[in-house]
């Protein structure tokens, strides 16, 4: 194949679209990469003649099963659980299970495709998965819960294994879930491996994962701007998101000498012009996990706060924002709200919560912008960091955990900042350094298998 023989962009765009209708999600993550990856491999034949990025964009499966359970009242309930298999080229499939009304087999799939560069950018031997089911646990009881795990498990456990398919947590799914569901596998299979990720301490999980997410995400942040001889010290940062990963941004932003100004839920968003302290912080973590409450709450607890129902919070003034809630939350007219607004640095906590056009404000205005593919690739770096652990039967402890984070998250950020420059310009792009590391690493895998 001639390289003028090669199709172009747009015409690999109106594939990919073809072959997905009715998979936006999926559609985007695909051509967020594609955009930065069409211009690495222009004259890189290998990578053309084997087809890798169209490879690479095609699931090796997407399994589809119904789940059965029976809710407190004894009325039969049907929900859709899926787990997308997306490329194992270099170790087995890793990423969360995601229990939200709003999944479908286009929001698994772009999360499978861009799992499977994160997980390249850690350095660990782990490919791209992800699932769910379009379950909401909120508002369900406890035994609710354990029986909608429970069947999930048993449709499930034929597709996973320590060797072949790990998951983990994500939106909807902590410790209570991932407990019923390792459970569910070790009774169908009368084995205790390592199958899941973000088990309790009690049966092998590890120390630091919860904190794994949203600590990482700082760190890469952190990376960013000593780059460019600055610091978090000072800075106010805006956070969207009050669970797990953004209640432990705003900790380590803290601990750094800053100054978070905003939390947020699916209600909108609390705005504390005081700063939430370490003290408040430790509040909405409690309020959110044991009581299940909501955020708005916080300002009928702290009076300096006020509540600002159905927004988001990206038109408060700061030096930082780190969106940790969920997809697309973050738009083109947001993004240039924030520019304008004085930002100088956006890393992301949630999987691609900045929409296209706001990535694009982002990239085009040159602030330091971090993808969620390398920003928040500490939790599943921790979970690979789980799964030695129960491959070894050992435990390491928290400073030893600790370091590796730091070190997998300066890691990450090294080879962002390697493929992300461009000659005569000291700007890194972040999102195309993230783009074609994590790309690379997993092709060269593909091209020694040859076609398979």
């Amino acid at each position: 194949m001639a390289l003028s023989d090669h199709v172009d962009l747009n015409g690999f765009i109106e594939g990919v679209k073809r072959r997905n209708p009715g998979q936006p999600e999926f559609v985007q993550a695909v051509t967020e990469v594609a955009e930065d990856i069409f211009d690495f491999i222009q004259d890189k034949e290998q990578y053309h003649k084997y087809q890798i990025l169209r490879r690479i964009a095609e699931p090796d499966r997407v399994i589809s099963f119904r789940v059965v359970w029976e809710d407190d009242n004894n009325n039969i309930r049907v929900q859709r659980g899926y787990r997308v298999q997306n490329n194992n080229a270099i170790g087995p499939y890793k990423g969360g299970i995601r229990f939200h009304p709003t999944v479908t087999e286009s929001v698994l799939k772009f999360l499978a495709f861009e799992q499977t560069f994160k997980n390249a950018l850690t350095g660990l031997p782990m490919g791209g998965g992800k699932g769910g089911a379009n379950f909401n646990p909120k508002g369900k009881s406890d035994h609710e819960v354990m029986r909608f795990c429970q069947s999930f498990m048993t449709e499930l456990y034929r597709h996973v294994g320590q060797n072949i398919d790990v998951p983990a947590g994500d939106i909807g799914v902590g410790g209570r879930e991932i407990g019923y569901m390792f459970g569910q596998y070790k009774r169908i299979t009368n084995s205790f491996e390592g199958v899941l990720t973000g088990k309790g301490l009690e049966y092998g999980g590890s120390l630091i994962r919860t904190e794994a997410t949203g600590y990482g995400a700082v760190y890469f942040l952190e990376n960013m701007l000593t780059r460019v001889g600055n610091s978090v010290e000072g800075k106010r940062a805006i956070i969207s998101g009050s669970g797990n990963v953004a209640t432990h941004a705003a900790e380590k932003i803290v601990q750094l000498g800053g100054k978070v100004l905003t939390l947020s839920d699916s209600e909108g968003f609390i705005h504390d012009p005081e700063g939430i302290d370490q003290e408040r912080i430790d509040w909405v973590k409690a309020h959110k996990t044991k009581r299940r409450g909501r955020i708005a709450e916080y300002a009928d607890e702290f009076k300096s706060a006020t509540f600002h129902a159905g927004e988001r919070p990206w038109g408060v003034e700061c030096d930082i924002a780190i969106p940790c809630a969920t997809q697309n939350e973050l738009n083109g007219r947001e993004a240039e709200t924030l520019v304008a607004n004085g930002c100088i640095a956006v890393s992301e906590g949630a999987n691609m919560p900045t929409d296209l056009e706001g990535a694009h404000v982002f990239k085009k205005a040159q602030i330091l912008f971090a993808p969620g593919k390398a920003a928040n690739a500490g939790g599943v770096a921790v979970s690979g960091l789980e799964m030695s652990q129960n491959s070894a039967r050992i435990s390491w402890k928290e400073a030893e955990l600790q370091q590796l984070l730091k070190d997998i998250m300066s890691g990450i950020h090294e080879r962002c900042a390697e493929h992300g420059g461009r000659a005569g310009s000291d700007h890194i792009d972040y999102v195309r350094g993230a783009n074609i590391a994590g790309f690379k690493k997993v092709a060269d895998a593909m091209l020694a298998y040859g076609v398979v």
